[in-house]
């Protein structure tokens, strides 16, 4: 169906499908940049595996280094409507040099932003507290031992040094996201201590006020090796982020399979300021696969729409596949979560919410079915075509084309 076709019937519901394109096209997605080379990174040392992060299969055309990352990056970027983020981690640095993680500075980190710089992008952070032979015990800012701990508080604060610099080249606030594998695989005696060490430890790595950037914290159920007790919870972190003024960052994978994460957004909002989103799609919990465009990647897009959180919540993206090229992957699961936003905002909401307010929820489950029929597709095309990007079997031959080109890596 036609693009004027499609305005017309959205019309008739009084939905203005331009004033949809418009914001979409102004809404910056943090692509992850683990999924590009199965979370090994670039440290040219040997590391330990560890923390629960694992990435299955062995599909050709894994980027064995940053100008191989970057250069599949930029065509995945390139198939992605609209200008977006880059969410770096600490163990992708660019450098000659070997430094440990308790050594690293923005200049292991300066390829990366100039490269950003070129691509108009933003950059986003985060430090990296895994597949390192100090969290080997799947403990870090809460190891009893305190020789341990100083490390990775050190570690973090280096990454807020550098995610402070990376904004202020940028001239775009970066985001900052904590996330530590710390755990215990049986029963632990004393929770209350190794959460009490958790929050000592932040609160020495954050201490000092930076600008340009944003710290958030992220908790989870539990993982590989830590499936007793997780220290740092959603209880745990929800409560920190209130307390220090940190954003808080719920990733889709981190919880229970039966939880509606799209029903914490309003919760938790009313008590911080700004969110961070990691979208991810756990098929069996934590399992991290390419997002479809779900119901519960709809759920999460109509709840930043309705409860108008889009310009307090930071999105990005957590998913890692090596059955499938990778850069396939970026392009589908950046796009996707394209597409539920914009299926969020071409949504009739003042009809909506008026029905709900009569408490006439016959005609609110009239209204939200019969809108599942509307050519959300046409709209889609359109908005791809005015940022010069394929739909359909076009796109899929430029995926296959460029996987067949690093096929040989």
């Amino acid at each position: 169906m036609g693009y004027e076709s499609a305005k017309e019937q959205f019309a008739d519901w009084g939905v203005n499908t331009e004033a949809a394109i418009d914001r979409l096209k102004d809404i910056p997605i943090s692509v992850h940049c683990w999924q590009g080379d199965d979370v090994v990174g670039f440290e040219n040392q040997t590391s330990s595996s560890g923390g629960g992060i694992q990435a299955t299969g062995n599909h050709p055309g894994r980027a064995r280094n940053p100008d191989e990352l970057r250069a599949d990056l930029e065509f995945a970027y390139s198939q992605i409507p609209g200008k977006h983020r880059l969410n770096l981690h600490a163990m992708y640095l660019d450098a000659e040099e070997t430094p440990d993680r308790d050594e690293i500075e923005y200049r292991h980190f300066a390829p990366w932003v100039d490269w950003a710089k070129n691509q108009g992008i933003g950059l986003d952070f985060n430090p990296t507290f895994f597949a390192h032979a100090k969290a080997d015990d799947n403990l870090t800012l809460s190891h009893p031992d305190e020789g341990i701990r100083d490390f990775w508080i050190e570690h973090g604060r280096r990454t807020r040094d550098i995610a402070s610099k990376m904004g202020e080249e940028l001239g775009s606030p970066s985001v900052n996201n904590i996330w530590v594998p710390d755990g215990y695989k049986d029963i632990p005696v004393d929770r209350m201590a190794a959460r009490a060490r958790l929050e000592a430890s932040l609160d020495s790595m954050l201490l000092q006020a930076k600008d340009n950037m944003l710290d958030a914290v992220e908790s989870k159920l539990f993982g590989i090796g830590v499936e007793a007790c997780t220290v740092g919870s959603h209880e745990f972190y929800l409560g920190y982020a209130i307390r220090k003024g940190t954003l808080l960052c719920l990733d889709m994978g981190h919880f229970h399979p039966t939880e509606n994460i799209a029903d914490k957004l309003s919760a938790v909002s009313l008590s911080m300021p700004e969110i961070l989103l990691h979208v991810s799609r756990p098929m069996r919990w934590d399992s991290d696969h390419v997002i479809l465009l779900n119901d519960d990647i709809l759920a999460m897009a109509h709840e930043l729409v309705s409860a108008d959180l889009l310009g307090r919540t930071r999105i990005g993206l957590d998913f890692f596949d090596a059955t499938i090229s990778r850069t396939a992957a970026w392009v589908i699961g950046t796009r996707n979560m394209q597409k539920a936003l914009l299926q969020a905002l071409l949504k009739p909401w003042e009809t909506l919410r008026a029905a709900e307010d009569k408490l006439d929820f016959s005609a609110r489950l009239a209204l939200t079915e019969e809108l599942k029929d509307l050519p959300y597709g046409g709209v889609w095309a359109e908005f791809c075509a005015r940022n010069q990007v394929s739909v359909g079997a076009e796109l899929i031959a430029i995926l296959e084309a460029y996987q067949n080109s690093v096929t040989d890596r």
